[in-house]
């Protein structure tokens, strides 16, 4: 697997940042801002990574998704390494991430990982997304934010 940095955001981009994230409005908006980064396997697009300096020392991790034909082969895990490494070599102190708190699976990469729970932004999906989001046959609300110091 290769992990290289994206000049210009294709529609294969946006397909995979859209699973992690289905407003396209809001999507546009962050990578905008963000370094982007893709996992290529087997000669195919089949991750993206968007970080965003957030604060002073503070790199978020605001959007990660691997596409469903390639989960479970490690892919997550290494754009996760990748972005730790990538803060501890450009100076930032700490990384965050912020996810759906019925995103079973991603909660348990993220702590796999090492990240820690830092906070729950209630409500952050009804106030933040028009569409109702069901996850896991739970209706989305609350977003989990977890961090790590690297």
């Amino acid at each position: 697997m290769i992990i290289r940095a994206i000049k210009e955001l294709q529609a294969v981009h946006y397909d995979l940042l859209l699973l992690a994230d289905p407003d396209k409005h809001l999507v546009e908006a962050y990578v905008k801002r963000s370094v982007c980064f893709e996992a290529i396997f087997d000669d195919t697009t089949a991750g993206i990574l968007a970080l965003l300096p957030t604060r002073p020392e503070t790199l978020e991790v605001v959007n990660i998704a691997v596409a469903e034909s390639h989960q479970g082969h490690g892919i997550g895990e290494n754009l996760l390494k990748f972005a730790l490494s990538y803060a501890k070599n450009n100076n930032y102190k700490t990384v965050e991430i912020g996810t759906g708190s019925t995103s079973f699976g991603q909660l348990y990469l993220y702590q796999k990982c090492g990240f820690r729970m830092t906070s729950i932004d209630r409500d952050f999906f009804l106030r933040h997304y028009e569409e109702e989001i069901v996850e896991n046959k739970l209706i989305l609300r609350d977003m989990v934010r977890l961090s790590m110091d690297v």
